[in-house]
């Protein structure tokens, strides 16, 4: 669903704010739906009572909205339990988190219990999301606390302990000891974050994995995999990398079936580990992996019972954490890994961890963008007419790379595209937007010139870099090699007039910088020239007549109201067809006075009104120069080159409040609203300047009302 333009923006500039503060970092989350743990476990603990989370509360809500919704049957014998109803003696962490305490229930959520299966493999990073100083003993008051990174920030997640329950088992995830509770309270939080537990129905493990690090992630498939692929994995992991692999499904009715090897297909796999062992007269190179199901174990070679394990010495096998288990964890050749599985995704917390074996420390850029659509929401390149208004980020590629080869100077960097709240919003039947962004490469003489790059230039110049492709991911991730310079960066959905919010990250191995493109916000002032009086035309001596017939009519001192202003300006306009409006409305005709009533009387004189019309006249000829196939209506991303002519200089924000604020439906601006925007801006700007000192205003709330309700 859209925001509306004073909640967006006012959120918008709130978290700006807080980030200022600190707000959002690993130290300083922000707290989830405002909540804050300490205050209100301390509240508990006074009252002697458990904590109950009227956020998310034991109800079908947060179970879903379909499949887990109120006309469900699967929901009518759920019973949502604390622990301490469940079993004796609950505990946290029983003897330390492993991937063991991670047993899918009946959620289709593989792909989140394989990324929390890697998050055990690196202690630093699970504790992290899963803070320590929890328990059911020592200060239990029914709350307990999750933090997880969502778009540039980290947030902490309160929740109660109340858990769904069927025939006093949990219904979802669940850890092999029947007592142990921190995976199912991960994956409550998890969900809250996303609004219900039916939210995590499908996905992709490196989405989780991202969530829990902040890292950037990269795919690989199989087919196409680098020479290299194992030592990539093996660095990955010893550099506490995330990863998961799984097996395409190319027939939807097979989704997260079983095969003969006991693989199963359309299912998400933890990769835990990557090993060289000494086999007969030889080196084999192992992988094991875990099933999230904590059962349905791979048959083939290598695995937990077969006769490759006869050669190994008690050490080796101990070494290697050899079980003969039906745990869902095995071992596999690598031979036989690249032969069944189709894609693997590796969550990298440092990108430089895949490709070379220095240890490098890489920048990150990271900026929050927005399409909306009629302004911002241009579409891919297919689409020429607005693809250049889609927002713009310049990225400076500033010094090369330490390990540039044949004389080639070229910096690395990763471009990580994600759109953001559409699991979230999947309830209100929003799906994942097809989305890509293009590379293009800054002419020297632009250097330093931070405007948006207008539709000429992508008309005139290919893209010196781009996506593989345009997906329907929530994050698209492509690793480039470029000469130092600078670029801008289009960031898209494949189609336009998709609304939408992202981030766009970019990590390099050396210094970079990558902001959006903003124009530096202006107003051009110019006075139009008024007519000498022997060169008034025919329309203007009309005015005049008018003006001073109404005017005598209601005053010697010919002045005219906000509504006798409309009458004027409406008799004349109705004769421009081209213009195709239904005239000025009352509205409109008050804001214009507030411009240029110099006075503060509320009306007009002839001296005001000339000057008035003059400007009238001059964005008259803007919007006919505009107006499509002189229909009498402007597109709305053409909006920016109307505005820009009238003299204002905008940025992306305050364009998308005046499609949001002006355009009609089918995104077109009329002339009324055309005008009506332009008088605002005009007042605005004059009105800043006023109090101007240094860039910034200080007003008290009289004079902010003063400004505002007249404008």
């Amino acid at each position: 669903m859209p925001y509306t333009p004073s909640g967006f923006f006012c959120d918008r500039l709130i978290r700006e704010r807080e980030r200022r503060d600190g707000e959002g970092s690993l130290s300083k989350p922000l707290r989830f739906s405002g909540q804050d743990f300490t205050a209100l476990k301390q509240e508990c603990l006074t009252k002697k009572c458990l904590f109950e989370d009227d956020t998310f509360p034991a109800s079908v809500e947060s179970l879903g909205y379909k499949e887990l919704g109120h006309k469900s049957n699967k929901v009518k014998n759920i019973v949502w339990k604390r622990p301490k109803e469940i079993c004796e003696n609950p505990q946290f962490i029983v003897g330390g988190a492993s991937r063991t305490d991670i047993c899918q229930g009946d959620l289709g959520d593989c792909w989140l219990l394989a990324a929390i299966a890697c998050l055990t493999l690196n202690e630093k990073l699970l504790y992290r999301v899963v803070p320590q100083d929890q328990s059911y003993s020592e200060g239990y008051g029914g709350i307990f606390h999750f933090q997880f990174w969502r778009y540039g920030d980290w947030v902490d997640v309160v929740i109660d302990d109340r858990i769904p329950t069927f025939n006093n088992q949990l219904v979802f995830t669940k850890s092999a000891e029947r007592n142990e509770f921190w995976s199912a309270l991960l994956e409550k939080a998890y969900a809250k974050l996303h609004g219900s537990y039916e939210a995590l129905k499908g996905g992709n493990t490196t989405e989780a994995m991202e969530d829990f690090t902040g890292g950037v992630t990269e795919f690989y498939e199989m087919k196409e995999a680098p020479k290299e692929l194992y030592k990539i994995m093996k660095k990955a992991l010893e550099r506490g990398s995330m990863m998961g692999c799984s097996i395409d499904s190319l027939v939807p009715a097979r989704f997260e079936t079983r095969t003969v090897t006991g693989l199963v297909k359309g299912h998400a796999y933890s990769v835990t580990a990557v090993e060289e062992s000494q086999h007969k007269a030889s080196k084999v190179r192992l992988v094991r992996l875990r099933n999230p199901w904590g059962q349905v174990e791979w048959n083939g070679p290598w695995s937990d019972n077969s006769k490759e394990w006869v050669s190994l010495s008690k050490g080796e096998k101990d070494q290697l954490q050899h079980q003969s288990a039906e745990d869902g964890e095995f071992w596999m050749s690598f031979e036989d890994f690249k032969k069944n599985y189709t894609k693997i995704e590796i969550c990298n917390l440092t990108p430089d961890a895949l490709e070379d074996d220095k240890i490098h420390k890489w920048t990150v850029s990271v900026n929050e963008g927005r399409w909306v659509r009629g302004c911002s929401a241009g579409g891919c390149r297919n689409y020429p007419d607005t693809f250049w208004t889609n927002p713009q980020f310049r990225l400076c590629l500033l010094e090369e790379d330490d390990d540039s080869e044949d004389n080639e100077v070229a910096c690395s960097f990763v471009v990580s595209l994600m759109q953001k709240n559409r699991r979230k919003e999947r309830k209100l039947g929003a799906n994942l937007f097809t989305i890509g962004f293009a590379i293009y490469e800054v002419p020297k003489e632009m250097h330093g010139n931070k405007q948006h790059m207008q539709k000429d230039f992508f008309l005139f110049n290919s893209s010196k870099a781009r996506c593989k492709s345009y997906i329907n991911l929530r994050e698209v991730t492509q690793r480039f090699r470029l000469s130092p310079g600078e670029y801008v960066i289009i960031p898209s959905t494949y189609e336009p007039h998709q609304e939408g919010e992202f981030i766009l990250r970019v990590f390099s191995e050396k210094r970079n910088t990558s902001e959006e493109i903003e124009n530096r916000i202006e107003a051009d002032h110019t006075v139009p020239a008024p007519a000498n009086a022997g060169e008034e035309s025919e329309e203007d001596q009309q005015f005049r007549s008018l003006f001073q017939q109404i005017a005598a009519d209601v005053s010697t001192e010919m002045e005219v109201t906000a509504n006798e202003l409309k009458n004027v300006l409406n008799r004349v306009v109705s004769k421009h067809k081209d213009l195709n409006t239904e005239g000025f409305s009352l509205e409109c005709c008050r804001s214009m006075i507030a411009l240029v009533d110099m006075d503060g009387t509320g009306r007009l004189s002839l001296q005001e009104f000339r000057h008035l019309w003059n400007k009238i006249k001059q964005w008259q000829g803007i919007f006919r120069h505009y107006s499509s196939d002189q229909a009498g209506i402007i597109n709305s991303y053409e909006m920016r080159n109307a505005i820009n002519d009238a003299g204002f200089r905008l940025n992306n924000q305050l364009y998308d409040i005046i499609t949001m604020r002006y355009a009609n439906e089918g995104m077109n601006i009329d002339f009324d609203s055309f005008i009506s925007c332009l008088v605002r801006l005009e007042a605005m700007f004059r009105a800043f300047q006023a109090f101007d000192q240094d860039g910034m205003i200080r007003l008290s709330v009289l004079e902010w009302l003063q400004l505002t309700m007249y404008a």
